[in-house]
């Protein structure tokens, strides 16, 4: 009787061990469960951020990429304005310049001993050859040497400008031992005239003397009115380098 009773207790003993045992099971299967819930919630965000961190780098790297863009077009803009109030300085000395010798021009061109025109771009001083030289020669007359004494000191106040003089004739052939073609006649009127300039105070280094025969008229050659005006000789004023277009780019 007394065993019996003893192996009952036993068994109700390692039965509720056993209950225990389970209940203890279920509990850490449960703790397991919501670990690995967490977790995977865990991953789920971690990869968010890094999706979320990705796009932000993206962002900043474009608004990185806009900003150099526009201040790559700031440096353009700033650059281009530099330049045109250099051109615009650059067109106010000229402007100068131009009225300067207009006014110590003044009487020669009231009297009516010369011109002066623009000519693509250039400013010219035309001296007509019935005021410079006997028709069909090359040395000038005494009222020529006259005029270019005026003339040469005039040229010679621009400083750090330079000329050329260009000798022009009418379209009527002349063939001479010393001249045989409008070509020599215009090139040695051109000459004479720079040399005499030069004796008046224009520096030989920023005068030249070129020939354009009958290629350039200013008049019809059909009558004897315009084959006057298109015997002539000009000084034209040559732009200085920066004055013209960089062209520095071209060929590379």
């Amino acid at each position: 009787m007394y065993k019996a009773s003893w192996v009952l207790m036993l068994s109700v003993g390692l039965m509720l061990t056993a209950g225990c045992k389970k209940d203890e099971l279920r509990a850490k299967d449960a703790r397991i469960a919501e670990l690995e819930a967490m977790s995977q919630e865990t991953g789920a965000s971690f990869e968010q951020c890094k999706k979320d961190r990705e796009n932000l780098n993206k962002l900043v790297a474009g608004y990185t990429s806009d900003m150099k863009a526009q201040k790559g077009q700031i440096n353009a803009m700033e650059a281009a304005l530099a330049e045109a109030a250099a051109r615009e300085a650059r067109a106010q000395k000229r402007l100068a310049e131009y009225n300067s010798m207009l006014r110590q021009l003044k009487s020669m061109i009231d009297a009516g001993k010369l011109k002066v025109r623009i000519v693509r771009n250039k400013m010219v001083i035309e001296l007509p050859e019935a005021v410079l030289f006997p028709s069909g020669q090359a040395k000038l007359k005494k009222d020529g040497v006259k005029i270019l004494a005026e003339v040469g000191p005039v040229l010679a106040s621009l400083k750090g400008r330079s000329f050329q003089v260009g000798g022009h004739t009418d379209n009527v052939p002349i063939r001479t031992a010393r001249f045989p073609s409008n070509w020599e006649l215009s090139g040695a009127r051109a000459i004479d005239v720079t040399k005499l300039l030069t004796e008046y105070g224009v520096p030989a280094t920023r005068i030249s003397g070129a020939a354009y025969a009958d290629t350039q008229p200013v008049a019809s050659n059909d009558t004897k009115e315009g084959r006057a005006q298109n015997r002539r000789i000009e000084i034209a004023l040559v732009p200085n380098l920066d004055e013209l277009p960089d062209l520095s780019s071209i060929g590379q």
